[in-house]
């Protein structure tokens, strides 16, 4: 738990606030509370237990580092039992970085080296966005699974492809949406939705902007971008691009198994230089069980001091969520903040000691053939739609 946290617990507690533990309050199961004089209810989530010791273990090699979300994809699955054995990349400064972090991997000379290795069962890519796809289908035609970064298909013949080659060879293709998947207050409010905190979902909401230059982190642009940044055929279009973790989010929270796009926009607003870039987007979703908005955009200030001020809002029939996730503007740097409202009360939530089980659910379906930490065809739809808003996208020109 974090010092402010902390602080501000114990303050209440000598001022003899402290309220008894969430269940007791009807709050939700795994969180414990306190109330202050004016009502309002805090709470801190508990963290779940957890084994120390993952409970499978695999192999698993990287094969593609142009993006640096590699390395949380990476952490991700040796957290959960996977060992990294091999490691190819298509750029010399990234394959150094990534040799000099992991220091024991071996590094390949060929994509080949890692595909035709029979040991590997897990193939990881951060690849250009327009190659992630033709990869994992050569990887699951070798029997290997397969977990892309964000946008893991930019294109309808390519989906077409991959849904054919898993029908072929039962393959995972997994998709690290990482906004939802990496990010603990969106997992903990999953569980919320799940256990019918704000009853019924009807729709989500996502504001998604981002920064193109960031001092630090592995987000992706702490050393600036790639030429391939901004060309929309090899990184998708802002909407198949940043909108696939938002689109992901859309489907899991509302529970949609079958959605379409109603309408969606781009423009270029700042980047004359780059004049085919995108640096707004936004779409509007219609799925079989709820709503979606998502709006996205490359326009974060150095003022906030991270690479994004993200937002999810998930309205119920009985309350709404709110999660800030990296940050709580003007009131505090930590992320994972989360704002729950029913009928009964208003209040926080402090996500930051939740477990991400992604990892070690992902490990676990690879040796068991299952599908717990990501249901096959929701992340299959989430790629369709996205290439959809963007393929039918109007262009949008704001004057001066």
């Amino acid at each position: 738990m974090n010092s402010r946290f902390s602080d501000r617990r114990d303050f209440l507690r000598q001022a003899g606030t402290l309220g008894s533990i969430a269940m007791m309050a009807g709050l939700p199961q795994g969180s414990s509370a306190f109330t202050p004089a004016n009502g309002s209810v805090v709470e801190d989530a508990v963290q779940e237990e957890q084994s120390e010791t993952p409970k499978y273990h695999i192999k698993f090699a990287v094969c593609g580092m142009s993006h640096d979300h590699i390395y949380g994809m990476v952490g991700a699955v040796q957290h959960g039992g996977g060992e990294l054995v091999a490691a190819w990349g298509g750029e010399e400064d990234k394959v150094a970085l990534f040799a000099k972090r992991f220091p024991n991997v071996k590094m390949v000379k060929t994509q080949d080296e890692i595909v035709n290795d029979p040991s590997i069962q897990l193939v990881l890519s951060s690849q250009i966005a327009n190659e992630r796809a033709p990869l994992g289908i050569r990887v699951m035609k070798a029997g290997k699974d397969y977990l892309s970064d964000k946008p893991g298909i930019t294109t309808l013949e390519h989906l077409a492809e991959v849904r054919k080659t898993i029908a072929e060879t039962k393959r995972i293709y997994g998709i690290m949406y990482s906004e939802r998947l990496e990010v603990k207050a969106a997992v903990y409010a999953g569980k919320l939705v799940q256990q019918g905190a704000i009853g019924k979902v009807i729709q989500t909401i996502n504001i998604a902007p981002h920064q193109i230059i960031q001092g630090h982190g592995d987000a992706g642009g702490g050393t600036g971008r790639p030429e391939w940044f901004w060309n929309p055929e090899q990184y998708g279009g802002i909407l198949c691009d940043i909108g696939s973790h938002q689109v992901d989010q859309f489907l899991f929270y509302t529970g949609s198994k079958q959605a379409e796009v109603v309408e969606s926009q781009v423009a270029n607003v700042r980047h004359p230089d780059r004049p085919r870039f995108q640096d707004f987007g936004d779409m509007v979703l219609r799925g079989d069980r709820g709503l979606g908005y998502v709006r996205l955009d490359w326009f974060t200030p150095d003022g906030l001091g991270t690479w994004g001020d993200g937002r999810l809002f998930i309205l119920g029939t009985d309350g709404y969520i709110e999660v800030r996730k990296y940050t709580n503007v003007a009131v505090g740097k930590q992320g994972n903040n989360l704002f729950l409202v029913d009928k009964n009360q208003a209040r926080y939530i402090d996500c930051n000691q939740m477990p991400l089980p992604f990892g070690s659910e992902f490990v676990a379906d690879i040796v068991n053939r299952t599908h717990v930490a990501q249901d096959q065809e929701q992340c299959l739809l989430a790629a369709e739609l996205v290439i959809k808003a963007q393929k039918n996208a109007k262009i949008v020109t704001l004057k001066d």
